[in-house]
């Protein structure tokens, strides 16, 4: 392989500069995020309020500029004021309000306003990146003195809140195909592979298989007809962690893929991703779209004499096509189902040649691999797993968002150094790889986020769940919620996973309605041990997870609904009464005409009785007394 693609590298950063050269003279640049979160949050409404603003000014001095997602998700929509030789100003929940303060006070007279500033940071472009951070330093420019980032080593979401998405000149003026170029003017497939196996890096999805040695049996097999997969079908409730890299940093993502697909010889790749993502969906398609216009992509890849070309398909939201054999026979068109392994993908998979299937975040870590070394990747991370590992931070947390933390970091640093701890009461657990995985008590949140020591506390990696819960929590309650979710996901192709996680459920929906008998933990810990042993796939196998982890962590829970018919946290609704407190009650009414089920009964300006018999637990009497006159016991 000749220089050629170098040659082609340098003659697409030129044109990035110039095309991106007008922008720059431009004074202010006022930047909107414009992920699907962004949007959900009233971002475009912003961003319309600004163009309505600076075009009645007639000022031409200013210019706008979108953005993915920064991970800061609680505090969008997040607008970034940029003037030249000035730090930059960061603004969080933007309103057409506050939009329209933001630039008669900052952009018309000079003068930022504290009181909307991100995180109240002022100051963020004064952060100075760390000598060894390279990989994120016009991120760390930005936004480095922000609290919710300063732990946070971002890899695979470098760009994200940083870059255009839909700019190929923007990708490329940062760095964009640098990875690729030198792979194809090296000319040796093995040298990639090998450093990738130096980089330590595991798969992302949630099985944690070091991704070179995947790649390796890959390209050792005597087929030479070899697909690439990106399982971009997220199925996890409460997780975002790819629609947020398919979004915010889509070039990379195909940079990532067109790397692999060098690496192991394949001849065509497609993205799997969920038709629920339509944003991600339209960007990844711009993208390909974009490189096969410019030499990217399909024949020739920059003058290399090297082709390959990715393409599109769309799921339709089925869990278990998440696990890659259920996925592959998606794609081929049959019912989405797990198969019998061995032989694994990498040996037969699609239309039966080797197959190569990675997540999204596996992906987005390649190029940074390829361009700072597998080295300096596994130095990130711990001594068997390298780099970082991004997270959707949910819960009764202060500061919900994505985070990306190097592989090795404390749970509990996670929670409460970034996450700014727990909202309301006090740190429960900790809840990890989404509805397969387990529960983390607060005991043990030591605990560093790796694949070996999660699994060794009863949980798993998964793909990036990361739920808070805390004492006003039920944890009984929460195994049901999850279970209720792989049951109804389950595609019924094994009896163990079938059968096992409903007969489960149905335990679960008996302790929880209050006639649990003490022989029920027996039954669960048996049917989810058999769940784990003898189902077909990673996710029955997982399953029951939610189950065991609450077991052991929180058995007196489960005693307390058993034995004593209460609930502690007051989740489980037949376990809740709903009592008048006549010290407070007035005689309004309000509830009385709310309760669908005519259990309240009193005169109007004196204190109401429920009559238990005849209430449903439904709640509504509560949420509509506004004087906190109703206690649930």
């Amino acid at each position: 392989m000749s220089n050629n693609a170098a040659d082609f590298l340098t003659t697409l950063q030129k044109k990035a500069e110039s095309a991106l050269a007008g922008a720059d003279g431009q004074g202010v640049v006022i930047q909107v995020g414009s992920a699907t979160c962004e949007h959900a949050a009233g971002s475009m409404e912003v961003l319309d309020e600004f163009q309505k603003l600076v075009a009645a000014s007639g000022r031409s001095d200013i210019s706008f500029h979108r953005t993915g997602c920064t991970g800061r998700c609680s505090k969008e929509p997040i607008v970034g004021v940029f003037v030249q030789g000035k730090a930059p100003v960061k603004y969080e929940q933007v309103n057409r309000d506050i939009a329209h303060k933001i630039f008669t006070s900052h952009l018309q007279n000079q003068t930022p306003l504290a009181q909307y500033a991100l995180d109240d940071s002022l100051d963020a472009g004064s952060a100075t990146p760390a000598k060894d951070d390279a990989v994120s330093q016009k991120f760390t420019e930005i936004y480095g003195d922000i609290e919710f980032f300063k732990l946070q080593k971002r890899i695979a979401m470098r760009n994200s809140g940083v870059i255009d998405p839909e700019s190929l000149d923007e990708y490329v003026r940062f760095g964009g195909f640098k990875a690729l170029a030198t792979c194809l003017s090296k000319g040796d497939p093995n040298w990639v592979i090998n450093e990738v196996l130096k980089s330590k890096i595991r798969g992302r999805g949630g099985a944690g298989f070091p991704t070179g040695k995947k790649w390796q049996i890959m390209a050792s097999q005597p087929e030479k007809t070899r697909y690439l997969i990106c399982n971009g079908d997220e199925g996890d409730p409460g997780a975002f962690m790819d629609r947020g890299m398919l979004e915010s940093d889509p070039f990379n993502v195909v940079e990532g893929m067109m790397v692999a697909a060098y690496a192991v010889g394949a001849v065509k790749g497609f993205y799997y991703i969920r038709a629920e993502y339509p944003l991600a969906i339209r960007r990844i398609q711009n993208a390909l779209d974009l490189c096969r216009a410019n030499g990217l992509l399909g024949e020739n890849v920059m003058n290399s004499g090297w082709s390959f070309d990715l393409e599109i398909r769309l799921g339709a939201g089925a869990f278990v096509c998440g696990e890659e054999t259920a996925l592959i026979r998606s794609i081929e068109g049959k019912r989405g189902q797990p198969k019998v392994r061995p032989p694994y993908p990498a040996v037969k998979g699609l239309w039966g040649k080797p197959t190569i299937i990675n997540n999204v975040e596996t992906f987005a870590n390649i190029t940074a691999i390829i361009n700072f070394g597998g080295d300096w990747f596994a130095g990130v991370g711990t001594e068997s797993s390298g780099g970082t590992k991004v997270f959707a931070l949910a819960g009764k947390v202060k500061h919900t968002g994505l985070v990306e933390v190097p592989l090795g970091i404390p749970i509990k640093k996670v929670v409460f150094d970034i996450g700014g701890g727990v909202q309301g009461n006090e740190l429960k657990a900790v809840q990890t790889g989404g509805p397969a995985g387990g529960f983390i008590p607060a005991s043990q949140t030591d605990t560093p986020v790796d694949f070996d020591p999660l699994a060794k506390a009863g949980s798993i990696m998964g793909s990036g769940g990361m739920i808070v819960l805390s004492d006003e929590d039920c944890m009984v309650d929460l195994a049901k919620f999850y279970l209720s979710f792989t049951a109804d996901e389950s595609c019924g192709k094994c009896t163990p996973c079938r059968e096992g996680t409903t007969r489960m459920l149905e335990i679960l929906d008996k302790i929880t309605s209050g006639n649990g008998e003490p022989q029920d933990i027996d039954r669960l810990e048996r049917l989810a041990k058999l769940c784990q042993q003898a189902s077909l796939c990673a996710l029955g196998r997982a399953a029951p997870n939610p189950v065991l982890s609450s077991i052991k962590h929180f058995r007196d829970e489960y005693d307390e609904h058993i034995v004593n018919k209460k609930c502690r946290a007051k989740k489980c609704a037949a376990m809740v009464s709903y009592v008048i407190n006549e010290k407070k009650c007035i005689g309004c009414m309000v509830c009385v005409r709310k309760c669908p089920a005519e259990c309240i009964s009193g005169n109007r300006k004196e204190p109401h009785h429920i009559d238990q018999s005849k209430c449903i637990k439904c709640g509504q009497c509560v949420e509509a007394c506004r004087l906190d006159a109703i206690d649930r016991v």
